[in-house]
């Protein structure tokens, strides 16, 4: 049976606790942005305090370019500060070797990386690392695998888990006798597909669904509210990505209604559209935690609310049946991401490691 759920944390067999809602940090990576600027200083700004208000989980990746490092930079400034424990905050990282390198992964390469993402992360030991593998066809998954729990044994990693493995795959890895915690995969009220069958999985299994696009790249939010297809432009590669999943599921038209429904629960509760958006992924059977994008300090207040925010029975049923009345991408979670040819996979980058 999964842990018992906490409203804001949940502790792992193993005495590891980690936050319900954990700081998304792919926004930050220096690729996302295809207008404007990051501002770093104002996103380690928002690290501050989001742990002060008690989210203390960041997640991250080797091949978000940059990000790891700005993590770093934080825990630096942590035991600057002074008091600094290991455990103030969890750093869950990827693994994710390049989809050209596959064939030639091995024990050697992959502690590498494991130990770059130490050294830039500043810390002793990673807490959470989060497997991914380019593509089923490849050999070596299962062995890469077995690697990371070698590297467990060293002291280099604290917890193994997946990332973006669909069901049949993520079975493999059990069956094999992987200790996956989590399988972080794509989940919100556009794209629905862990719902076919991997979140029940999951479920038996004992393996907390980590979810991320439960914002659709912030799409659900205020701001889209009443504007035109015709007048959209992407500003990030989150713009680009969740377009697609809206046009395969709810279309604009579609959107915006759901849009207005999220307005109306949300302005019941004096939360913001994003709150109830995510909430509501984070009160499915199973879903352990959401990633929730903190690039800049602007939206603390609003991802601190989303753990105490309660919704009905009633306004749950009501977006259930809402969404319930479109299609959902086909397949199995990041099938289409993997399929050559697919518009899913054409805007993939898939050898941003750089070992």
């Amino acid at each position: 049976m999964l842990n018992q759920i906490n409203s804001s944390t949940i502790t792992l067999d193993n005495g590891y606790t980690f936050s319900r809602v954990i700081n998304g940090c792919w926004q930050l990576s220096a690729e996302h942005c295809l207008k404007g600027s990051l501002d770093l200083d104002d996103a380690v700004k928002a690290f501050h305090m989001l742990k002060e208000r008690g989210l203390t989980t960041f997640d991250c990746a080797d091949i978000y370019t940059g990000v790891e490092d700005i993590l770093g930079r934080f825990v630096l400034e942590l035991k600057e500060m002074g008091g600094y424990s290991h455990d103030d905050i969890q750093i869950h990282t990827k693994y994710v070797p390049d989809l050209n390198l596959l064939d030639q992964v091995n024990l050697a390469y992959t502690e590498k990386i494991i130990d770059r993402s130490l050294l830039r992360l500043h810390r002793d030991c990673l807490d959470l690392v989060q497997f991914h593998w380019w593509d089923y066809e490849v050999p070596g998954m299962l062995e890469t695998a077995f690697d990371l729990i070698k590297l467990q044994e060293k002291g280099k990693i604290r917890n193994i888990a997946m990332c973006n493995f669909d069901t049949e795959h993520l079975k493999i890895m059990t069956d094999a006798g992987i200790p996956a915690v989590s399988n972080q995969t794509q989940y919100s009220l556009f794209d629905r597909r862990p719902e076919k069958s991997l979140l029940p999985y999951s479920r038996e299994h004992d393996i907390y669904c980590f979810c991320y696009g439960s914002l659709a790249g912030g799409f659900l939010s205020d701001r889209w509210i009443g504007i035109k297809r015709e007048d959209f432009e992407p500003e990030t590669r989150s713009h680009v990505k969740y377009l697609q999943i809206i046009e395969d599921s709810l279309g604009w038209d579609g959107f915006q209604s759901l849009l207005l429904l999220l307005k109306e629960i949300a302005d019941t509760h004096q939360v913001s559209i994003s709150d109830v958006a995510v909430k509501y992924i984070l009160d499915q059977p199973g879903v352990g935690a959401v990633m929730v994008g903190c690039r800049n300090s602007r939206h603390v207040e609003d991802n601190v609310r989303i753990s105490t925010l309660q919704l009905t029975q009633e306004e749950t049923q009501r977006l259930h049946s809402f969404v319930g009345q479109y299609p959902t991408p086909e397949g199995e979670p990041f099938t289409l991401e993997r399929t050559p040819g697919s518009r899913y996979r054409n805007i993939m980058k898939m050898n941003l490691n750089k070992a």
